[in-house]
């Protein structure tokens, strides 16, 4: 990784409490359009082609990261191109008439031309404009927004929520949906930024364009080369550059339903040593994404946003066993593991040291229990597709919490015992979006109560349910839907047919996830409406839905 230096202005640097007043998106970055460095451009070097972004907010600082192509030749993967100095600099306005802090760092070959700041001296709560330079050539512009002070009593957060996002299924409207929204602190996304199929391998009912690679992605090169692709959408460009993104990763940055010694998508015989790819795998993702490296070679980690909240963000691939079957008694077994030993008690721990109001955990896949009823057999078989599960018959889906059911009862004793309120789930994943109650018991809810609560956000626009069958959106909630919810008394609501992304709420008294829905996943100008919100109340552990979007 870079090595930064980093010097403040003269100008105070005090901390300042947080208005509720946030700058709008619209004055911040640049549009879509002028993010992407266009073919015009392609012959100038150096070239910041691939945008800018921040990530994990700190009340005093955020780190920034870019990519540099310093030469033609300098493509993503390709390990060509001159070493290139590139500064960046800071500043309260977005004209950069008062700049606050400038450092500079080298990009190079061996990570890949991407370059990272960590740049510390800030304000709390506070609103910045950031942009990268090297020679005369300037980076677009970016916002971005430092965390409030650990002890500030703050009236609020609002986040954006994504996971999933499969290139080749459609077209990434979510994330400029997003962009345009001025009153978010961040964005948190909860897996599958990437997906490492090769071309036409997925989505099952047509590809909207094509993956770069067109192969499947198994080395460092090609990890490099898709990261690269995927950051030249303007949507994303957009996201980036509008607001800090706190990541983590799930499967598809590896491949599909990995576990620590393998994945169902990868063949040892054909490709290659399963360590080999997983190391090529998480390099290029500390190298193409704005998340803090990490010596252990994860993405759990922890943030605090004043009194209000503090951010448990869980890696659930490099630790957990190996998923069994469905029917198999094994997925009890105190033996088998989701989150490891060592990062499940860093879990427990920092929920029982917490002291803020609530306490959000990112979780890649749905720790709720997931049961089926009896389902038509013209269903039973996509959702069994979707979910990975056989289609003979639907008990658990052992990818999830549900497949490590020592893990999870462990937790939730934890939650119980301890006394531990306030306690909300963010979850990805699973292609469709969920209100859920979490319960001690399934089997005797509501009897036995609740421990916590879970919002789930469907894809940005990975294959559900319609796009298996190929059929038009609420074709297949009106017979599912209920099924699924007469047979999992805790889960409260359930979206089966829309792509989209949510917006969480934080306030003291609630937390809300706003529900939107894309128009159409393979139109690139596809709207966004609420179609639902419900929230949490603090202190029950409990949903309910809301009759509108918090404004």
């Amino acid at each position: 990784m870079t090595h930064t230096i980093a010097e403040n202005t003269d100008e105070a640097l005090t901390p300042r409490r947080r208005t509720l007043v946030k700058a709008a998106a619209a004055g911040a970055v640049l549009t879509p359009l002028a993010l992407a460095a266009g073919p015009a451009r392609a012959a100038e070097v150096p070239l910041f082609q691939h945008g800018i972004a921040s990530g994990d907010p700190l009340p005093d600082g955020v780190l920034l990261w870019t990519r540099l192509t310093p030469s033609a030749e300098a493509v993503p993967g390709s390990g060509k191109g001159p070493a290139t100095e590139v500064s960046w600099e800071v500043a309260e306005d977005k004209d950069f008439a008062r700049i606050v802090v400038r450092g500079s760092t080298t990009s190079s070959a061996q990570s890949d031309h991407t370059v990272k700041a960590e740049v510390r001296g800030l304000r709390p709560a506070t609103a910045y404009w950031y942009r990268f330079r090297s020679g005369e050539t300037l980076s677009p512009t970016g916002r971005t927004r430092t965390a409030p002070a650990h002890d500030e009593d703050s009236a609020g957060l609002r986040f954006g929520v994504v996971s999933c996002a499969n290139w080749e299924a459609g077209y990434f409207s979510s994330y400029r949906h997003l962009a345009a929204r001025g009153d978010l602190d961040a964005v948190l996304h909860l897996g599958d930024y990437i997906y490492e199929y090769g071309h036409a391998e997925y989505p099952t009912d047509g590809v909207v364009r094509t993956h770069v690679p067109a192969h499947e992605i198994i080395g460092l090169a090609d990890y490099r080369t898709r990261h690269g692709s995927y950051k030249t959408d303007p949507d994303l460009l957009a996201l980036h550059a509008a607001h800090p993104v706190i990541a983590m990763w799930d499967d598809h940055e590896f491949a599909n339903d990995a576990w620590a010694g393998g994945a169902e998508n990868h063949t040892p015989g054909t490709e290659g040593d399963w360590a080999a790819r997983q190391s090529a795998a998480k390099q290029a993702y500390f190298e193409w994404m704005p998340v803090r490296p990490s010596v252990a070679g994860t993405t759990y980690r922890r943030l605090r946003f004043g009194k209000l909240a503090d951010l448990h963000l869980l890696d659930l691939r490099s630790f957990r066993s190996e998923q069994v079957g469905i029917g198999n008694g094994e997925v009890d077994s105190a033996e088998r593991t989701l989150t490891g030993r060592k990062q499940l008690d860093w879990l427990k721990a920092g929920l029982s040291a917490s002291d803020t109001a609530w306490r959000l955990v990112g979780t890649s896949v749905m720790i709720s229990p997931l049961a089926f009823g009896s389902l038509p057999a013209e269903l039973l078989a996509p959702l069994a597709e979707l979910l990975g599960l056989p289609k003979g018959g639907l008990a658990v889906n052992v990818d999830q919490w549900d497949g490590y059911t020592h893990d999870r009862s462990e937790l939730i004793a934890h939650l119980r015992d301890r006394s531990i309120r306030n306690t909300v789930f963010l979850t990805g994943d699973i292609h469709m979006a969920f209100a859920n109650e979490v319960p001690v018991k399934a089997g005797s809810y509501p009897l036995s109560g609740s421990a916590a609560t879970e919002f789930v956000v469907t894809s940005v626009t990975s294959d559900n349910v319609d796009d298996i069958l190929n059929v038009p959106a609420n074709t297949v909630s009106t017979v599912a839907e209920g099924a699924i919810k007469l047979a999992n008394r805790h889960i409260k609501w359930l979206d089966m047919d829309a792509h989209g992304y949510g917006v969480l709420d934080v306030t003291p008294e609630a937390s809300q996830m706003d529900y939107y829905a894309l128009s159409d996943r393979a139109d690139p100008a596809a709207t966004a409406s609420w179609t639902r919100g419900y929230r949490t109340l603090s202190g029950t552990q409990k949903v309910e839905r809301a009759d509108s979007p918090v404004r």
